[in-house]
């Protein structure tokens, strides 16, 4: 699994990014990723871990999200 910091998740919108404990590019995180996970809100700064998942357009999102 990889390790993260939440940059940004609007509930409104249903979506934010998660800023890799790695570097490179922001993951994006879908607010059903969220409810999959058991998570009421997830807060800017917050530590996760979570697995990579390619969309149908070759994106790549966060899944299995966990609060680390």
């Amino acid at each position: 699994m990889a390790k993260g910091t939440v940059k940004w998740f609007n509930t409104t919108k249903g979506f934010g990014f998660i800023a890799p404990e790695t570097g490179g590019r922001d993951v994006f995180v879908h607010i059903s990723a969220v409810e999959r996970a058991g998570i009421r809100e997830l807060a800017d700064g917050q530590a996760v871990t979570y697995e990579l998942e390619a969309g149908r357009d070759g994106r790549e999102s966060a899944t299995q999200l966990e609060l680390a």
